[in-house]
């Protein structure tokens, strides 16, 4: 955790460091004009650290937003600008991108600032395309009827994802009439202030099917006893190393999240439920897939990964996580990893995709 600390403040300085010194070089200004816009450069990411280091609930909700969305989205553009001057660097190198691009050159500010404007408007505009996700699963345990799920995690609404972002997922949801609304954690972003002032309960309960909810690790920094409190107001299940019996035939089981060191392990939670039904657990953090394996769950539901949100990090991901996204099975568990419907912070979609899930089982 300390580790991660030093790399989430020492990396942006040297990104700062390293933008900052080819903004400076390639821009066709007098001196004090590319200070204005290094200090306004720097002044959009330090939001970013007013976010985390002094908090945003002590601010109108207007204000408080501005800053979010600004701060977090300032963190995406500086990755991207290093990556695009890193790339012009080795073209200088390589002799194909000629020095005079790079210093005091309108063609050059004028070609980085419109690829930062055609990536992040992309990114922007493909993240609030929801992507509907089709699985099928097939249980050996005879069902009535074939039985229709609609999952989702992440939803961190909040300070960025608001009312209206919300009302639009329910819509979608109650567009599949499903029987049952599985979230597998942070439903919250960082703070249950925004929620409680939009009244978002209110969207909750317009869904039409019954809902059961999982914790992540987000609601447990909005604080798992607000977390909790919102959950029972809006009429979801949130299902706390606990299980339950849907339609008498599908066993439903919420796995606390990892941020609790003393939850209950996989093996005990499904000791305890009722045996020779259809399993299905919802997990946040997807660590340690083998335990749902090993103790025969048929379905596992995690989220928590956003498949890095924007490229290259799903790339990072893929290498951290034994499955990152998607589909995955070990013996005669099936799993799925979701990307999520909302996203933490700026909201841009590169390279990955926010989506809800439908899921029959036959």
């Amino acid at each position: 955790m300390k580790l991660f600390a030093i790399l989430f403040f020492l990396l942006p300085i040297l990104g700062c460091t390293y933008v900052g010194w080819h903004i400076w070089q390639i821009l066709p200004f007098q001196n004090i004009w590319k200070i204005v816009v290094l200090v306004a450069m720097f002044a959009c990411l330090s939001l970013l650290f007013v976010c985390f280091m002094i908090g945003l609930d002590g601010m109108p909700l207007s204000c408080a937003r501005i800053i979010y969305n600004v701060g977090t989205s300032s963190i995406f553009i500086l990755l991207y600008l290093t990556m695009l001057f890193l790339v012009l660097d080795f073209g200088r190198l390589i002799h194909l991108v000629p020095t005079s691009f790079l210093k005091e050159s309108v063609a050059g500010s004028f070609t980085v600032l419109g690829i930062m404007i055609a990536v992040f408007a992309y990114g922007n505009w493909h993240y609030y395309q929801k992507k509907r996700v089709q699985i099928d699963l097939h249980s050996s345990i005879p069902l009535d009827k074939p039985l229709k799920f609609v999952m989702m995690s992440d939803l961190h609404i909040g300070y960025h994802n608001t009312r209206k972002d919300l009302a639009q997922w329910v819509d979608l949801v109650n567009k599949e009439n499903p029987d049952c609304i599985l979230i597998a954690g942070d439903i919250i972003d960082v703070s249950v202030k925004p929620v409680l002032e939009e009244d978002m309960s209110a969207e909750f309960k317009r869904l039409n099917a019954p809902v059961y909810a999982c914790l992540g690790n987000h609601d447990y920094y909005a604080g798992e006893p607000n977390s909790e409190q919102f959950y029972r107001e809006s009429g979801i299940k949130l299902l706390r190393d606990k299980s339950v019996l849907f339609n008498n035939e599908v066993v439903i089981i919420g796995r606390d999240d990892r941020t609790n060191p003393k939850r209950k392990n996989v093996s005990n939670l499904v000791k305890n439920a009722s045996q020779g039904k259809f399993t299905i657990l919802l997990d946040h953090q997807p660590y340690h897939l083998e335990l749902a394996e090993k103790v025969g769950v048929n379905f596992q539901l995690s989220g928590h990964t956003h498949y890095g949100q924007v490229w290259p990090i799903n790339w990072i991901e893929d290498t951290l996580y034994e499955k990152a996204y998607g589909r995955h099975q070990r013996g005669n568990t099936h799993y799925y990893i979701t990307s999520g419907i909302g996203i933490w912070g700026g909201k841009f979609r590169i390279g990955t995709q926010s989506e809800y899930v439908v899921c029959t089982i036959r």
